[in-house]
């Protein structure tokens, strides 16, 4: 499959997702606040540079799980059959627990992914997207903590990527196609 041909433009530079996460740590630093631990699970593999930058910024004990979960694949819209490719290592009944997810669009794999923690018994169980695109919802879920809003428009950097392209971008950006 070749990829068409794009340009991106960008959305969010690392400095605006720099402070708007030191913004969102101390919302964090306040819920878990009577934490022992905290363990913060990143939905691989968008969220890795988010929850990168997001745990340097919070001033709680923490440790870091990772859940692979595919609903994408290369396409641009979502199959919305949610696979776990990857499980939490460590069990996490009676713990708190963060979840990062880089982009809530339709709503079934941070629905999904919730749902399954749950039933895992954590003490607490929240979630912080780095990108929310409300209109495309299709479930009754949301995130606890947004990083920023957007409207229906493909997006690729910090972590997001397309067709495994351009995760690397320090921003976030919005792809138009030329062809």
């Amino acid at each position: 499959m070749t990829t068409p041909a794009y340009v991106i433009d960008e959305m969010y530079s690392s400095d605006q997702i720099a402070a708007r996460i030191a913004a969102l740590a101390p919302r964090i630093e306040a819920e878990f606040a009577d934490t022992e631990q905290l363990v913060v699970v990143g939905l691989l593999r968008g969220s890795f540079i988010f929850i990168a930058d997001l745990v340097r910024a919070l001033s709680l004990p923490v440790e870091v799980d990772f859940l692979e979960v595919s609903s994408y694949g290369n396409a641009m819209e979502s199959s919305r059959e949610v696979r776990i490719l990857k499980d939490l290592r460590a069990a996490i009944e009676g713990r708190d627990v963060l979840v990062v997810e880089d982009i809530v669009d339709t709503g079934h794999t941070l629905s999904h992914v919730l749902k399954l923690l749950a039933s895992r018994n954590p003490r607490k169980l929240r979630s912080i997207a780095m990108l929310d695109k409300p209109s495309r919802r299709e479930t009754e879920v949301s995130a606890d903590w947004i990083g920023f809003t957007i409207p229906d428009e493909f997006v690729v950097g910090y972590g997001i990527d397309y067709a495994q392209r351009d995760r690397n971008l320090p921003h976030i950006g919005k792809v138009r196609f030329t062809e």
